[in-house]
């Protein structure tokens, strides 16, 4: 389920003057993931107010979605594909879009994806409008779906089902509420009253600190003859440049740190241990950004003797883009190879 955005509270004006804000211009953009923009503390009047109750009074800042804990570690790493990829997108209007997609595969089957988005017209944030409702349909008959809601200022909803060749396979809906200094989620999945099945998952993410954050998931699951549940927790510190994050649980551990070194390289490190699989492994990736070149590349590497790396390419002024992606398992000795073109 579900990229976290930063909405920037205006400056307060002095006493004698009125509060004014300006609304950012509206675009066609899609909020990222299933996240809201983080509050920003709110910056007291200064008037002869000494620090340390400027600090008392001012509240945590909201910790952000329990799921997009580790998400900026994740992002540092390349992503596999193979075979060769075409995308096309198109944007009819300010809200509406669609692109079509064409992937040939060397050790699957080739297919073709339509999708579409809108965007609606209630702006929450600089860069976010609601509702947003988007889709994909490949050839098979298979069908993508999501829909996202603003309900209130602290109320998000969404909801999202997936098909597969004319039946249901799976549908989902979650609610999630911010408050000043914390954030909790339901999910609701695959309920099925008649059969007495589905999955019920909660978080519960909570600021502690303005850097670190706590809290906790709890999944439980039910079918016919089957009943469990499944419970973690997690801590978050986020310093200047860097966030280490770990989660702890009865189905292993997970620890990530993400780190800026400057404004053109990211590093980020991943541990992660499964008591199921009775397995371990750590990753290591980074991401390299040449803004003068228009050029972005990856790589990783980790235990299992796996190493991988992407190139990225804007061709500015055109609206086009090229992707090439490798990937090597020494310990199998697999080698795969992706090329992709992106244009609009």
């Amino acid at each position: 389920m579900g990229s976290v955005l930063a909405a920037s509270s205006p400056s307060p004006p002095p006493p004698a003057a009125a509060a004014s804000g300006s609304a950012a211009a509206p675009g066609l953009t899609v909020p990222p993931g299933f996240g809201m923009p983080p509050v920003s503390p709110v910056i007291p009047p200064s008037g002869g107010t000494s620090g340390e109750q400027q600090e008392a009074e001012s509240p945590l800042p909201n910790p952000g979605a329990f799921d997009e804990c580790h998400r900026k570690c994740k992002e540092v790493f390349p992503m596999q594909m193979e075979g060769v990829r075409l995308v096309v997108n198109k944007g009819l209007s300010n809200h509406f879009q669609v692109n079509h997609t064409v992937l040939l595969s060397t050790l699957g089957e080739s297919s073709y994806r339509f999708g579409a988005t809108y965007v609606g017209s209630k702006q929450t944030g600089p860069a976010e409008f609601f509702p947003v409702m988007v889709g994909d349909l490949d050839n098979s008959g298979s069908l993508n779906a999501q829909v996202i809601h603003q309900i209130s200022n602290r109320i998000r909803s969404k909801l999202a089902f997936q098909t597969q060749q004319h039946k249901f396979v799976n549908w989902q809906g979650d609610a999630e509420f911010r408050g000043e200094d914390f954030t909790a989620t339901v999910t609701l999945g695959n309920p099925d009253v008649l059969v007495g099945s589905g999955i019920v998952v909660t978080h519960y993410l909570q600021s502690i600190t303005p850097a670190l954050a706590l809290g906790g998931e709890l999944v439980y699951h039910r079918r016919p003859g089957e009943e469990g549940s499944v419970m973690s927790l997690v801590g978050r510190y986020t310093g200047k440049n860097y966030i280490a994050t770990l989660t702890l649980g009865s189905a292993g551990a997970h620890a990530s740190y993400y780190h800026q070194a400057n404004e053109q390289l990211q590093v980020g490190v991943e541990f992660e241990a499964s008591t199921r699989m009775q397995d371990t492994s750590v990753s290591f990736g980074y991401q390299l950004d040449v803004p003068k070149a228009n050029l972005q590349f990856k790589g990783s590497v980790d235990t299992n003797w796996v190493v991988g790396a992407t190139l990225e390419k804007k061709l500015l002024p055109l609206p086009l883009s090229l992707v090439l992606c490798s990937f090597l398992n020494h310990h199998k000795n697999k080698f795969q190879c992706g090329f992709g073109i992106t244009i609009g």
